[in-house]
Parts: structure tokens; sequence; C-alpha cells
């Protein structure tokens, strides 16, 4: 395969030939990532949706490549997150932070099982210091970089970013359990997008270096709190008050990238800017399905959303933009997968990109290779799954598996496992295992085959 990583400085060339806008083309862009939180893959326009208004995505996506059936690697945040990161399944991550905390603890002498315990907490909210990272590699050759939004690691230094908003906790935080779990999901990043877009505003205004932006505003995510004109948007004669709130938390979203997006206008930095989306986990609300009667509905999405086992538990549209380079209104309809974005970013600005572990790169997709490798099928592993007890979760160990035609999950600590055909049932309403016990069997032994690879 022709390495797209090669080809970069033969961009302006390329595309003259096929584009007569283009004269010239950087090779080495800004770089924005955007992530929705919470943000199940039917609540776009630019996915079909007739019901929620995100004008400012749809512009972006329609303007660059976009792959309607992307996947990211769990069912909830950190890890999804940390994949975006590393470029590394959850699995691989897992067991190799397990490996270094062995290694660690195992020459380490405690004088209580409580420090000992402590130590292992510390040492895993600060693990991805140890990691090789997509910001790392990046700033190796002259990036800066900024974390704005949800970011679980403890401090932006951990991921390798030059600036960000932040910055861990103390002890005497740990005493308040919601403060200290506010610090946890991101501090005072959190504030982005909801209170301010200063920070990110001032970092876009001041660096004249290419830049990456990490950009998480903790939206949709609840509290549903949106202004009362963008709720007054869904009004109540057709949409259930959880409908309403939510979809409105989508367009509070799609107005941040907006302003985002009118920003790097500003600042004539916007042609020179490459545009990513991807969301953290799914989520279910269709117009006329009511959860707040159901505080753990409410706040993970229905049945199918967040810490569950379904196709939109995991399933997110994925759209790549970047003006006058990616070819405008391209959809795609291979399986790819949030894995992917750290690979193809690196292999876009031509780095290296070995310790992506688990991801493919797409810039051969982006750039129009004929022969570019298609996936049809993604794997993952599920550490939690819903609890009336535990908001959080309980621990479990459980697998999920996307082809072309089927989606299927198994819980093996449990027992349990259920088999769809998207074809038909794309909300995976039919369970099928019983009729196709042949079908089971395969789907498990490709996933034992697949978690023995790591």
């Amino acid at each position: 395969m022709f390495k797209y990583s090669l080809l970069l400085v033969l961009f302006p060339l390329l595309y003259s030939c096929t584009n007569a806008k283009i004269s010239s083309v950087p090779n080495r862009p800004n770089i924005v990532l955007m992530i929705g939180d919470d943000h199940g893959y039917p609540y776009f326009g630019f996915m079909g949706s007739d019901k929620v208004i995100t004008p400012h995505l749809d512009k972006l996506a329609s303007s660059g490549f976009l792959f309607t059936n992307g996947y990211v690697s769990a069912n909830h945040c950190r890890p999804s997150l940390q994949s975006l990161m590393t470029g590394m399944l959850p699995i691989r991550y897992d067991k190799r932070v397990d490996s270094m905390l062995f290694a660690n603890t195992s020459r380490m002498r405690f004088r209580s099982a409580i420090e000992k315990e402590n130590y292992e907490r510390d040492f895993r909210h600060n693990a991805m210091s140890h990691f090789s990272t997509l910001v790392s590699s990046l700033d190796s050759i002259g990036y800066r970089s900024f974390q704005a939004g949800k970011w679980w690691e403890f401090h932006y230094e951990n991921g390798g970013f030059s600036h960000g908003m932040t910055t861990g906790w103390s002890p005497e935080d740990k005493e308040d359990g919601a403060t200290w779990f506010s610090k946890f999901m991101g501090g005072e990043g959190l504030s982005i997008g909801k209170k301010t877009m200063k920070p990110v505003f001032d970092f876009i205004e001041e660096e004249e270096a290419p830049f990456f932006l990490w950009f998480a505003p903790e939206l949709p995510h609840y509290p549903f709190d949106a202004p009362d004109s963008l709720v007054n948007l869904y009004p109540l004669d057709t949409y259930t008050i959880s409908a309403s709130e939510y979809y409105a938390n989508c367009t509070r979203f799609d107005k941040t990238i907006g302003l985002l997006v009118d920003k790097l206008v500003q600042a004539n930095k916007f042609e020179n800017t490459l545009f990513i989306y991807v969301n953290d986990n799914g989520w279910e609300q269709d117009y006329d399905q009511e959860f707040r009667h159901d505080s753990l509905r409410w706040h993970n999405g229905g049945d199918k959303g967040k810490l569950s086992v379904f196709d939109p538990s995991f399933r997110t549209p994925i759209f790549f933009s970047w003006s006058n380079v990616i070819s405008e209104g391209k959809n795609d309809l291979s399986i790819v997968e949030s894995v992917d974005i750290p690979t193809t970013i690196l292999d876009v600005v031509g780095l290296n990109y070995s310790f992506c572990k688990d991801g493919s790169s797409l810039a051969p997709l982006l750039f129009g290779e004929e022969s570019a490798v298609k996936h049809n099928r993604a794997i993952g592993r599920v550490g939690k799954v819903r609890d009336s007890v535990d908001m959080m979760g309980r621990d479990v160990e459980g697998f999920w598996l996307r082809d072309k035609d089927w989606f299927f999950q198994w819980i093996r600590s449990e027992n349990i496992y259920q088999l769809f055909d998207m074809n038909v049932d794309p909300m995976n309403d039919i369970d099928l295992s019983t009729t196709h016990p042949d079908l089971v069997d395969s789907l498990q032994n490709k996933i034992i085959e697949w978690e023995s690879s790591f």
C-alpha cells in the first residue's frame, strides 16, 4: 500500500490536478479533535435526523469524509478517551497498566494494605504518563497542544499536552465527594462550552505553531440544562420532556462547534485545520421516549445507551474535514473504530505510529487510494454494565462484535449472549441467538481468538 505519510509533500501537485481551487496545501495542519459526550449516533442532522438541529456539525461533516459506521472502544467514556490518546484498545491498555503496577508493587514495601491500595489508585490515575501518546508524538515535531473538556487522567500533562485546563486534585478535595468527582472528570476543563470558550480562543489566537486541540465539552451529557432558547426548539407537543432536554443539549454542543469554527476563521486558521469528530459512547433517546421517571435510564440513555451492550452503545459517526484537501461529501459504510483516529492523524503528519497497536490508518481512504483496505468487523471488551445499585455500573467480563450483518453481545461472566440482525434491527430489539446457535458459536470463537492476541 502506498503510504500517505510519504505523500504529504506531494499534496499541492496531487490536488492541483483534481481541484482547481488548490494552489498549495500545508504539510502539517492544525488538528481539532471534537469529542461528543454521550451523543448517540442517530441524533445529528448529517446522520439523517429530522428531529435534532445540528447545522454546524452538519456543515463540517458534509465538507469532508464521513464514516457512518464508526465504533468506540468501550460503553463508557474513560476507556474510550484513553484509546484516542494511546491508539490502544482498553484490553491492551489495562493489561499494560496492570503489568507496570505489578512490577512496581512487587519491589516495594508498604506499611499497610491501605497504603498499598492508595499507591495503586494514584498510579492508575496517572498511568497515562507512562505511555507514548498522540500528543507527545505531535510535540516531537513542534506541535503545541491544548486540553479542554473532559479528561480523566489527573492532569493534562499526563497526556503530553503543552497547555490545558485539567490540573488534578488535592487530598482535601477528596473529602468532598462531589468536588473530587468533578475534578476527576476534568475539573476546570468541564467549563468549556458550558460557561466559557475563552481559554480555547486565547490558545488559538496566541499559537503560531501548528496546534492540536482536544475539544471535549461535557455535552450533551447530563445535566440537561440548556438555555430555554434551545429547549424551546423542541416543543412538548412533539417531543417528550427527556427528548426535548437531551436534544437541546445536542444543539448546545453544536453551537460550541459553530463558535469554534468562527474563531478559527477570524484567526485565519480555518483553511489549514483538520477537523475530526467522534463520540465517547452511545445513547438512546427517540423523540417519543420518556425516561425522566427512571433515573438509571435518564442518566445513561435509555436501554441501549451508556453502560449497556448493544450496537447503539458503541456506534458513533466519525468524520474528517480539511478544507480543499479532503474531498467533500464522501460517505463510507465500512466499519471503522475510534482507535483508528490517532493512527490516522500521525500518518497524515508523517509520523511513525507503531505504538498505536490497535488502530489502522484511514488516510488511504481519506485521500482516495483505490487499493485502500476496508474493515468490516469490530470487536471489543466490556468491563462494566448497568447496575440498579451503582450508577457507575458493576464489573463484568464481556465482549461485543459487530460485522457487516450482525451485532453480538456476550457477557461471559454471567453466561448471557444475544444476537441481532443489523440489516433489519439496528436498534437491537429482537434477539436471534436461539435461532442461530451455529452462528453464536462461530462469533464466540472469533472473540476468543481476538482476545488471545493481546
